[in-house]
């Protein structure tokens, strides 16, 4: 007699976007825990969202949630999965996906979309899941969450395949500026690991590119509208000390994004390029990774690393 099949439920979870300027307030009230934005916040994110057309990020999560369940099921046996996108502070949330993928499973995995993995940070995803799975009241059902996976054979290959693919359109020792999402001075000091393992990431990739130490950087990206002491150095710190270098050219390549949205479409293609012709300097950025075939290998590696 056949051995029935166990059924894994995987949800990649992300942050989510406003599907209308319309949902704008709300979504900005979900991020900052139910307190309201200033209506000169609400006004300069509808004109950014207004400007790229809307954030394609939930459509995004759910084609890699597809590619992924076709790639596990063609490479995996005695398992069959389900995956679905569940956002933190938009439609579709992790509980109203989980309720729906994961009430006949065997087994939940959950992976944050974000290879770089802060317990401070990203402590809100594990909660929810967590939440989630327990209110299908199925004490036999297995939850398992990935944290860390900055350094994934098939991520970092797929990073430095997008940062030679980019390379081969400009001149030889264009400057690289590895980024990722700025963050508030005082939650880093309190957690440094973060912003080392989003170096090790950007120096793993550029050895892979063959890109050389003194041809690229690291810096920030998309720092918050508050007060606070933001991470330094920020793309708008970089740009002139290009130009004093007489560099011509440089090339943008997000290390911890992982598809195309808000910080990508607004604060990298339209912020940074004008930063950048502001000083003469010609601008590129790498295409976000999305459904890349490597990337989706990644993923499907980190499910079963995840599950052993």
């Amino acid at each position: 007699m056949k051995a029935k099949q166990k059924k894994v439920a995987v949800i990649l979870m992300t942050y989510g976007s406003p599907k209308t300027l319309e949902e704008v307030p709300q979504y900005l009230k979900n991020v900052y825990g139910g307190k309201d934005a200033s209506a000169e916040n609400i006004a300069e994110f509808q004109r950014r969202y207004d400007i790229i057309g809307g954030s394609p990020l939930i459509e995004i999560t759910q084609a890699q949630a597809a590619a992924l369940e076709k790639e596990l099921n063609e490479k995996t046996k005695n398992l069959t999965f389900r995956v679905d996108a569940g956002m933190r502070f938009s439609h579709p949330f992790i509980e109203e996906v989980i309720q729906r993928s994961a009430k006949d499973a065997d087994a939940v995995v959950g992976i944050i979309m974000s290879p770089q993995y802060s317990p401070i940070i990203m402590s809100g995803y594990i909660r929810e899941l967590t939440e989630a799975v327990n209110k299908l009241n199925k004490p036999e059902i297995t939850l398992k969450i990935a944290t860390d996976w900055h350094l994934q054979p098939f991520f970092l290959k797929a990073l430095a395949e997008r940062v030679n693919q980019a390379l081969k359109k400009l001149p030889a020792n264009t400057p690289v500026l590895f980024s990722a999402h700025s963050m508030p001075k005082r939650v880093i000091d309190k957690e440094p690991n973060y912003i080392d393992d989003l170096k090790e990431t950007a120096a793993e990739v550029a050895k892979l590119a063959g890109v050389s130490k003194k041809q690229w950087m690291f810096c920030y990206q998309s720092a918050g509208h508050t007060p606070e002491e933001w991470l330094k150095p920020d793309f708008v710190d970089v740009m002139p000390e290009l130009a004093k270098k007489e560099k011509t050219h440089v090339l943008i390549a997000p290390v911890q994004f992982l598809a195309d949205h808000l910080e990508i479409l607004y604060d990298v293609n339209i912020g940074a390029r004008e930063q950048a012709e502001m000083y003469g300097i010609k601008f590129a950025s790498t295409k976000s990774l999305n459904t890349s075939s490597l990337f989706i290998k990644a993923l499907a590696q980190v499910v079963q690393e995840t599950l052993e």
